[in-house]
């Protein structure tokens, strides 16, 4: 790759601001006092129900993932299925609620979409099976294919920010993110990261995956156009002098939903892992709030429940 503003000819960065904490910064924020967590919430699987006529059916597996049901094939975005989300699936969080679409249940999947590599996002052994039962394609950011290909992917399209792919298609542009990644000491920043805008018949959906909030979203917006329905991040927020530079709060959720200008916001990325310090069920409160401070009705940002569908290019939209 040439340089270029996220790129100095080695590791990736953020134009506006740091890619990620050092690691002293980690060790204390490991020292942090928790909330705590149940070990189980219980989670009623469900189906996913099909299109219907719409043009796009959303369904909430868990965390970031999501089935997309579209006419021109199926998609998920950061495929998790693993009890824990760490190396070999042995170390690191462990999954609180089960995903809400048994695996075996999952339609036909075209293309995955992989925001970056870290353990909660790029969960290899989830992608091992998907390239057995389904043999999809796998759309990411530059840096990532090899680590893919090891799982038994064959087919992977790399993309820098503002690329766009229309194999499959769907138009997948890979958008601007404000994170890091890094899969063990050593690699940190070497593949980049980003979220995905997805042209579904007449809509435009978008995919934020792993951020902290920054002026990106407008420039979203000035380039593609408003967004019918933007999948945004809400969890893992706490502590704010730690987590404000890789992931966005509610109330930035909520800011990044309005330069959007989005028709509709769900929230994503919480209540599956314990990240971070906050309570479970803080950023549904802290959601709630966020909206009613800036006027935002609840049902233009929503949550999803755990297995719920959410249609476009419907009457319910």
């Amino acid at each position: 790759m040439l340089r270029t503003d996220h790129f100095d000819g080695t590791t990736f960065t953020n134009p506006d601001g740091p890619a990620g904490q050092p690691l002293p910064a980690v060790a204390r924020m490991l020292r942090e006092p928790r909330s705590p967590w149940p070990e189980q919430v219980e989670v009623e699987p469900r189906r996913p129900p099909g299109l219907g006529g719409a043009a796009a059916a959303i369904t909430f597996i868990g965390h970031s993932t999501f089935l997309i049901q579209t006419a021109a094939g199926n998609v998920l975005t950061d495929p998790m299925y693993s009890e824990r989300a760490g190396p070999w699936n042995l170390l690191g969080p462990r999954r609180v609620r089960q995903p809400a679409v048994r695996f075996e249940d999952l339609p036909p999947i075209a293309t995955i979409l992989l925001s970056h590599n870290h353990y909660d996002h790029c969960d290899l052994r989830t992608l091992g099976r998907l390239a057995r039962r389904f043999d999809p394609r796998v759309v990411t950011p530059i840096g990532n294919a090899r680590l893919l290909r090891s799982t038994g992917i064959s087919v992977v399209e790399e993309l820098d920010w503002w690329e766009e792919t229309a194999t499959g298609g769907l138009p997948i542009t890979l958008t601007p993110a404000r994170h890091f990644s890094a899969r063990t000491p050593f690699d940190k920043n070497r593949a980049l990261w980003g979220g995905f805008a997805i042209g579904i018949q007449d809509a435009r959906l978008y995919f934020a995956g792993d951020t902290a909030y920054a002026t990106f979203f407008r420039d979203i917006r000035t380039r593609l156009g408003p967004i019918d329905l933007a999948l945004l991040p809400i969890g893992a927020y706490e502590p704010r002098w730690f987590m404000q530079v890789v992931h966005m709060n509610p109330a930035e959720a909520v800011q990044a939903h309005l330069d959007l200008e989005a028709r509709m916001s769900i929230g994503m990325h919480y209540g599956t892992f314990q990240l971070t310090t906050e309570a479970i069920d803080e950023p549904l409160r802290a959601l709630d709030e966020a909206c009613r401070a800036r006027s935002v009705p609840r049902a233009r940002f929503r949550t999803l429940e755990f297995g719920e569908t959410f249609l476009i290019g419907s009457p319910q939209t």
